[in-house]
């Protein structure tokens, strides 16, 4: 079977499948003035401008009279609460004012193995008793999350019924005040794990505060004081954005559900909003561009809303707006099989977990095609989905598990993924090996072009970013001819330039029946002449599980065979007669960290360093 491409003078050529000789320059010619475009008369074209940084939400605290402002003021000085509210009594008794429900639900396979007296992190279990809790010990991320953040609570309580789980729940906790009885530091008092863990106790204090143990509740509530005193006095102090918020939601829950408590539900709420605005952009989409982090951003709203309702109280509206802000982006990077794309350290997040979050944010809405400052763009055609990576990585000061993956993409058919990025750096410590973490942030871990094997922007330790893209211009357009639409994005990135001249533009154009994804890589000279020489270029298909490849004969395209049986052709373009295709090895993580081995396809050769262009294209046989 043949397929087809456009030549640049926009008559269809023919490529054997099985290795015939007839091949083209090129699959998508760029619209600009000797060129003309693949397909004619654009019916809609949506511009978006470059951007060199994403842009701020400007978020105001909810309105407040004087003496409201005051308070919050006085509080703010370090006037204790109990002052304030009734400056000629006793401070009241330490205790929860009432019981949260929050709707939000945890991992049940964990709770059942904390029962069992293990804990289940990623895949990796480890006994309870053999647990060190003391803040200065070296855990890896993913443990240190689960047991300074005490997100353990809330997989506990998923697992059966309060009754069954309060003993467990009294034995980690009194192991951990044990060791951790007064604020000090190392993990655990960071303001996002102390925000967290304080979320934690309020949200679930029917199952730490009403067992047997007539010892632990005094002790917990003495915690529970000295961490929302703690984060009063600390929570600013945080460089992370995303830490800022969860301090500030807990400040505000602790507000709304300790006595005397509405100088601190003041002064959380406004610190809250403020955090916010500086954590999210304008189109809801967090800085650091990782869905990690905007799904905790969501999880923390929805328990902070939780909180409200618990003590009958409208949450400001503003927090509502921002929780309507921050799902549509989540959406747009959804595969076919309800998952999330594996993105700026995320895993591929499975489609229970994320429906479950999206049902308790209780926000109904679309995926959006351009979100311009998160920086992702999608494209939907058929059974087909394709997203893009179309914007500069997130700032040094934003970045968590940042990723050299710009212009990167993944493809899904159905609930099918055909091509990948591996992913899963944030879940590094687990079943992924923390050693290779920096490996799975790079550009080779993405399925995207890749220069001389080096990355496009630096990786550095602990998830940070160095310098390499700056500036990413993209365009969309809609485009018509006889044969239907086809929806094409073309971006370009500067992360090259300044060490090999070049300028790295991808175009991708999926057909309106999802049925073939046409694409082209440029190298285009940062001067007019361009430097000497060759480079070494390799692009990158990384392919989803249990696809199989097979490379055809001339070594110009491979076949791509999907579970559901559904078959693709992979050809690549031009004349250029050093490239070639191969199959190399791969791994991918899954949304439980859980690394599989995987192939990927990939184009390598020599480039001019005057420039180059490489054509490609995905088509659905059969």
């Amino acid at each position: 079977m043949d397929t087809l491409f456009a030549d640049a003078e926009g008559e269809l050529d023919t490529i054997d499948n099985d290795g015939g000789a007839d091949e083209v320059k090129s699959a998508i010619p760029l619209a600009r003035e000797d060129r003309q475009p693949i397909l004619n008369d654009p019916v809609l074209v949506l511009p978006v401008d470059s951007t060199r940084a994403l842009a701020l939400t400007d978020i105001v605290a909810p309105a407040a009279g004087p003496g409201e402002r005051l308070i919050r003021l006085a509080y703010r000085l370090g006037v204790p609460g109990s002052t304030l509210v009734s400056p000629f009594r006793k401070p009241t008794r330490s205790r929860l004012l009432a019981t949260v429900e929050s709707p939000l639900l945890g991992d049940r396979a964990a709770g059942v193995a904390l029962r069992a007296g293990h804990f289940l992190v990623h895949g990796v279990k480890t006994p309870i008793g053999q647990m060190d809790f003391e803040s200065s010990s070296r855990l890896s991320p993913p443990f240190e999350r689960v047991i300074h953040g005490f997100s353990w609570l809330r997989d506990l309580g998923s697992s059966a019924p309060r009754e069954q789980c309060i003993a467990t729940a009294e034995r980690i906790c009194s192991a951990w005040l044990a060791e951790n009885s007064k604020p000090g530091k190392g993990a655990a008092w960071t303001a996002e794990y102390a925000g967290q863990r304080l979320l934690a106790w309020l949200v679930n204090g029917p199952l730490v505060l009403s067992g047997q143990d007539a010892k632990l509740k005094p002790r917990l509530l003495d915690a529970i004081d000295a961490t929302a005193r703690w984060l009063d006095r600390n929570v600013a102090k945080s460089s992370d954005q995303l830490g800022q918020v969860a301090g500030w939601c807990a400040i505000a829950a602790a507000g709304l559900l300790l006595p005397d408590g509405k100088p601190r539900r003041l002064y959380g709420e406004a610190g809250l909003i403020r955090s916010l605005g500086e954590l999210v952009a304008e189109d809801g989409g967090v800085l650091s561009r990782s869905p990690l982090a905007q799904m905790d951003a969501i999880a923390l709203l929805v328990d902070l809303r939780a909180c409200y309702q618990a003590v009958d109280r409208q949450m400001p509206s503003a927090l509502g707006v921002m929780l309507e802000l921050l799902v549509p982006p989540l959406l747009t990077i959804r595969h076919g099989d309800g998952g999330l794309g594996s993105w700026q350290g995320s895993s591929a997040t499975s489609a229970d977990r994320l429906s479950a979050l999206i049902e308790a944010s209780g926000v109904r809405t679309r995926p959006l095609k351009d979100v311009r400052e998160w920086g992702f763009q999608r494209l939907g055609g058929g059974q087909t989905t394709v997203l893009m990576d179309a914007a500069p990585p997130p700032k040094p000061r934003h970045a968590r598990w940042g990723c050299a993956s710009t212009l990167a993409f993944e493809m899904s058919e159905g609930a099918h993924r055909l091509i990948v990025n591996c992913g899963g750096s944030a879940l590094a410590g687990g079943q992924v090996p923390a050693r290779i973490e920096q490996g799975l942030r790079a550009t080779a871990a993405h399925s995207t072009l890749v220069l001389d094997n080096v990355n496009s922007t630096a990786v550095l330790l602990h998830g940070q970013l160095g310098k390499g893209v700056e500036q990413v211009e993209v365009e969309r357009r809609v485009m018509k001819q006889q044969g239907g639409e086809a929806t094409r994005v073309e971006a370009s990135h500067d992360g090259y330039a300044a060490r090999f001249g070049l300028t790295h533009n991808r175009i991708l154009m999926l057909r309106a029946d999802g049925e073939e994804l046409r694409g082209e890589d440029l190298l285009v000279p940062k001067n007019q002449k361009g430097k000497r020489g060759k480079i070494d270029f390799a692009i990158r298909f990384h392919l989803g599980p249990r696809v199989e490849a097979r490379l055809a004969e001339d070594r110009r395209g491979a076949s791509l065979l999907l579970p559901n049986g559904s078959l693709w052709q992979f050809r690549m373009g031009g004349d250029d007669g050093t490239a070639r295709v191969a199959l190399e090895e791969s791994l991918w993580v899954d949304g439980e960290g859980r690394p599989h081995p995987i192939q990927q396809v990939v184009i390598q050769g020599m480039a001019q360093r005057s420039g180059g262009q490489f054509s490609w294209l995905l088509k659905k046989m059969g």
